[in-house]
């Protein structure tokens, strides 16, 4: 078993990135389902809760279903963080996360996100100031640093461990690299196998099928790993990994219909959640990934993409649940640009 403070998960937890405008409750619902085990809010800015934004209040919102859950927050400001931390405490998830490694330049230029990783003093005492404002546990997301001269996540993790998070998860890759190229694990071992470190240490960058997973627990032992892009249309990743790790063996791939019948619940319950007109708008952006891999599938993309009902929506997958009923597809992992990635996955 894995503990962070009162959180008991299961041995080698499998951790779901937050993903801006990705990891909302229906995604996480689907996540949830497939075997995740921890997963946590879309990152959120301090000055927009503080601000009382409405998109970053409604960025609080999970289901008891969802726990053990996480709400992440970022920010540069050590107030506002304390703030924002406070605010959180009022929804009693089960941990506050700090996002220490967004690369993306809008949260950078604003310094925060992994503009942190070029100043440790000042993500000390950001982190300080949340883990003094809040009763619940205060865990971190972090890169290995800044660029290849400023690899110092051995430094941070203890000295954030010395201001009291629980755990920490690292993404292989320092924020001048972004997503590109093949992220490293070398240093995330090194954390995880220094005699100082007493927390968990999760490993986040580039698992996407199970064979991997089971080699990087093996080759690194890290206490988990956290998988973001892997689930984006695959929520079954976390069941395979889960299955492959206790037996050796894979699950069969899921069939059309269990692809369609996911994809509706995920349809469902974004109209559920959001309502029936930004629901279905904002899962639009899903349906690629459901379908990827099925031949002539871009007439039925293309009506899902412009119907306006969930009615409607449900009438296109029985379509294809009908035409493509008892074809098994080769297991899919969808290669994302930076410009395409979401952020943050840390």
């Amino acid at each position: 078993m894995v503990r962070i403070a009162d959180i008991t998960l299961p041995e080698f937890p499998l951790l779901l990135a937050p993903m801006e405008d990705v990891s909302d409750p229906p995604f996480r619902f689907v996540c949830k389902q497939n075997g995740a085990d921890l997963m946590y809010s879309e990152f959120i800015s301090s000055e927009g809760l503080i601000r009382d934004a409405i998109k970053s209040r409604a960025k609080l919102d999970f289901n008891e279903f969802e726990r053990p859950f996480g709400i992440q927050i970022f920010g540069g400001d050590e107030e506002a963080m304390a703030l924002s931390a406070k605010i959180v405490d009022t929804v009693q998830p089960d941990l506050v996360d700090i996002n220490f490694g967004c690369p993306v330049k809008k949260v950078v230029s604003k310094g925060a996100g992994a503009a942190v990783l070029k100043d440790i003093d000042a993500m000390v005492r950001l982190t300080s100031a949340v883990v003094k404002s809040t009763s619940l546990p205060v865990t971190v997301k972090t890169r290995l640093g800044w660029d290849d001269n400023s690899r110092n996540i051995e430094e941070v993790a203890e000295r954030l461990q010395d201001v009291g998070i629980k755990a920490l998860t690292i993404h292989g890759r320092t924020r001048a690299q972004l997503y590109k190229g093949e992220a490293d694990w070398t240093l995330i071992a090194a954390v995880k196998n220094n005699p100082r470190i007493q927390i968990p240490i999760f490993g986040n960058g580039d698992i996407d099928t199970p064979q991997k997973a089971l080699e990087y627990k093996n080759r690194y032992g890290v206490d988990g790993i956290m998988i973001g892009r892997a689930a984006i249309g695959y929520p079954w990743i976390f069941r395979e990994i889960k299955h492959f790790l206790q037996t050796g063996e894979m699950l069969p791939l899921p069939s059309i219909e269990e692809r369609v019948e996911i994809c509706r619940t995920h349809a469902h319950k974004s109209v559920e959640w959001k309502g029936e007109i930004v629901g279905i708008l904002e899962m639009r952006r899903h349906y690629s990934n459901y379908l990827k891999g099925l031949s002539h599938v871009k007439e039925f993309r293309n009506r899902l993409v412009i119907v306006k009902t969930l009615a409607e929506v449900d009438s296109i997958l029985n379509e294809v649940k009908e035409k493509f009923s008892g074809l098994v597809l080769e297991r899919q992992v969808i290669p994302l640009s930076d410009d395409q990635f979401p952020a943050c996955a840390v």
